[in-house]
């Protein structure tokens, strides 16, 4: 399995004083297309293992620091689509994994004098195996843990950087509202890889043409999740808060 990164292989993208980059650990494209840049590179797949292996490559070139970044579900009861979550922690089958205070500090102080800073939260993700797509499982979940909204890719991120003693940050923005349940053609499309295909979810519309509904309000809340977390990106390069001295 080839590594997914926001590069071609070979030597790390590096500043002008030869630091190495932050790698952003993202589950999808579209997500990586947001965050690699100057000082970043990005690592995208969908699967749990090849996840694992992709961001241990991006490693072995080099890195100061993992940021978990893109979208989650909200688990607590009052957050929009859109909501930016900044986390002090990650709880999930690795335990509770800690966030970096100074780094996470700092992305929150580029923040400050920004719009997102009304709609950003600070607290607990949590990390699964699988998505959790029903209202119900995610109000079990909140009700169960009071975690604020729930990805699979930061306890991933989280264990490593933990276990390699490297700086660790979230930054995540709700896609799917607590009181969403995921229509089936929402993940139909979804390959191993972290793209998407189209071909799968049109067949699942087909199969059951009810859905659309659902699926177009989600698509609504896409938008405001991805207008985030492009402002939020802006707001880390402009304050250089993915930048280690």
């Amino acid at each position: 399995m080839k590594a997914l990164v926001g590069r071609p292989a070979g030597a790390p993208r590096r500043d002008a004083r030869g630091n190495a980059p932050v790698i952003a650990v993202t589950g999808m494209a579209f997500e990586a297309k947001i965050v690699r840049g100057r000082g970043v590179d990005a690592v995208y797949v969908a699967r749990a293992d090849w996840l694992e292996r992709a961001l241990s490559e991006a490693l072995a070139r080099g890195c100061s620091g993992i940021v978990s970044f893109g979208t989650a579900g909200g688990l607590a009861p009052d957050l929009k689509p859109g909501t930016l979550i900044v986390a002090d922690t990650v709880s999930g089958p690795f335990g509770p994994l800690k966030t970096d205070a100074v780094w996470t500090a700092r992305m929150l102080d580029a923040l400050a004098n920004t719009p997102l800073a009304r709609t950003t939260r600070r607290g607990e993700m949590a990390g699964v195996a699988a998505p959790v797509k029903s209202e119900v499982e995610k109000r079990s979940l909140h009700s169960a843990s009071g975690v604020l909204a729930v990805d699979m890719e930061s306890h991933i991120a989280g264990a490593i950087a933990t276990a390699r003693g490297l700086p660790f940050a979230v930054c995540r923005a709700v896609v799917d509202p607590a009181r969403c349940t995921l229509p089936p053609a929402a993940t139909a499309g979804l390959r191993d890889d972290g793209t998407t295909a189209i071909g799968p979810i049109i067949r699942e519309l087909m199969r059951q043409p009810s859905q659309l509904g659902a699926l177009l309000r989600l698509a609504g809340d896409a938008r405001a999740a991805k207008s985030t977390l492009v402002r939020a990106r802006h707001a880390f390069e402009v304050a250089g808060a993915f930048t280690f001295d």
